[in-house]
């Protein structure tokens, strides 16, 4: 029973991140995007370009355009996008309809680029942290890498890069420019609203005092270190390397820890996006 509920309360949070995320995404749309004529890809970028050419209600474009895209994406990839998926599919232009008259909250189009970029991808990553996605040209992009072969990176560029010319043709370039920066911020905001703001460091060591580091290591900043066997290419002599995780705040006490032990030790550094484990953040 317990597990019964814990399955259900799961899906609870999925529906309830469906839908905050479409509301974000939906109220961003017309407070931002539409009042500045920021065509920033997918299907809010075409009702907008419609909206302008044709006086066409946006929500109706919308609906318009997800629901086929919907019905034919289980048609032709399979019934894996689910109820969910369609929830944010009809759920989004809803919203756009019933705030369709809010007022604009800024007509500098360079704010509504970088703040309707924000929105969209603060929105969009909600729902992707509800295993759903809105639809719309998201299914496009996987129903043309299905039949042509292109990777889908490569399919979604090409129907927001046509979206983004379109308005550019049909506004101006400076229009269209704004748009890629929406595009950008939008992208950047669904990394952090995924993997968060913090950001891990991953240090490679080589030493010739690995056993002095590493229990330096494990004793003085209270982290994990892994052995990896090596080689080195010029030597071909066994040359271990210690590899560990640690916050931003511990990596300058790494640092220090390291030149201290073996001023000649070779460190390579890498931003760790995500950490999931015992210390950090729990699968």
């Amino acid at each position: 029973m317990e597990q019964i509920n814990k399955h259900l309360s799961r899906i609870a949070a999925d529906y309830l991140f469906v839908l905050v995320g479409a509301a974000i995404i939906a109220i961003t749309f017309n407070v931002f995007l539409l009042p500045n004529q920021i065509a920033s890809g997918g299907v809010s970028g075409i009702s907008t370009i419609l909206k302008s050419v044709l006086g066409l209600e946006p929500a109706y474009v919308q609906w318009a355009f997800n629901i086929p895209l919907f019905i034919a994406g289980v048609v032709l990839l399979g019934k894996q996008f689910g109820v969910k998926t369609l929830a944010g599919t009809v759920f989004l232009p809803f919203v756009v309809f019933l705030t369709r008259n809010w007022e604009p909250w800024t007509h500098d189009a360079l704010l509504g680029a970088l703040f309707g970029g924000i929105g969209v991808g603060l929105g969009l990553g909600i729902v992707f942290r509800g295993n759903a996605s809105t639809g719309g040209t998201d299914l496009a992009a996987q129903i043309i890498n299905k039949y042509t072969g292109f990777t889908l990176g490569r399919c979604v560029v090409m129907i927001d890069g046509l979206i983004v010319l379109t308005a550019a043709i049909v506004f101006d370039i400076e229009k269209g420019l704004y748009a890629l920066i929406g595009l950008y911020v939008t992208s950047k905001t669904i990394d952090l609203v995924q993997v968060g703001f913090g950001r891990s460091k991953m240090a490679m060591i080589i030493t010739n005092k690995q056993e002095e580091v590493r229990a330096g290591i494990l004793h003085k900043i209270d982290r994990g270190v892994t052995k990896l066997s090596a080689y080195g290419g010029f030597t071909e002599h066994e040359r271990p390397v210690l590899m560990c995780v640690v916050d931003q705040t511990e990596f300058t006490k790494l640092k220090q820890l390291v030149k201290t032990l073996d001023p000649s030790a070779f460190v390579v550094v890498m931003d760790a996006a995500e950490v999931l484990g015992e210390g950090f953040k729990r699968p």
